[in-house]
């Protein structure tokens, strides 16, 4: 008799990742964030732009599509950071520094919270990044309110990038 002591259990969504839904197509090709080791903070980004980068010194990118998007708590952040590696073998940093993506970035009316990265070149050195590498990491973040703040002061985030300066 199935289901009598069987119990379902249905698992909750608190945060992780998704394929934007224009690239739904191309699921199968596109490398989902992981972690490299058991311990690592970071999940790795891969190269889901179909082609090989290539970045000259002193050179940045046009913002590159990882063609996903990430959902997390209201009391989250996703933080993106340049690959250790590619920071320390060539100089490389995000053109943001650090990139910082909002929990009410996700499914925003705008692009939908696709995650974009852009690099910038300090090295002196071409950077070549091959579609399917990982070339960029993120770390979920924990993070508190001053006093006085809530989660339902504030606007309602009705765009994508940038969306905030007008807040």
């Amino acid at each position: 008799m199935i289901g009598m002591f069987q119990k379902v259990f249905m698992i909750e969504r608190i945060r992780g990742f998704e394929i934007v839904s224009k690239y739904e197509n191309e699921k199968d090709i596109i490398i989902m964030p992981k972690r490299g080791t058991r311990k690592s903070a970071c999940y790795d980004i891969f190269n889901n732009t179909g082609e090989d980068i290539f970045l000259l010194p002193g050179e940045i990118s046009h913002p590159l599509t990882t063609k996903l998007k990430s959902y997390m708590l209201d009391d989250e952040v996703l933080m993106a950071f340049v690959r250790s590696s590619i920071g320390f073998g060539y100089s490389v940093r995000l053109a943001n520094s650090t990139g910082i993506i909002d929990c009410d970035y996700y499914n925003n009316a705008k692009n939908e919270g696709e995650i974009f990265v852009k690099l910038h070149n300090q090295g002196f050195q071409l950077l070549t990044i091959e579609k399917g590498k990982a070339f960029a990491q993120v770390m979920f973040q924990k993070y508190l309110l001053a006093d006085g703040d809530s989660f339902t002061i504030g606007n309602i985030r009705d765009g994508g990038i940038g969306s905030t300066n007008s807040l």
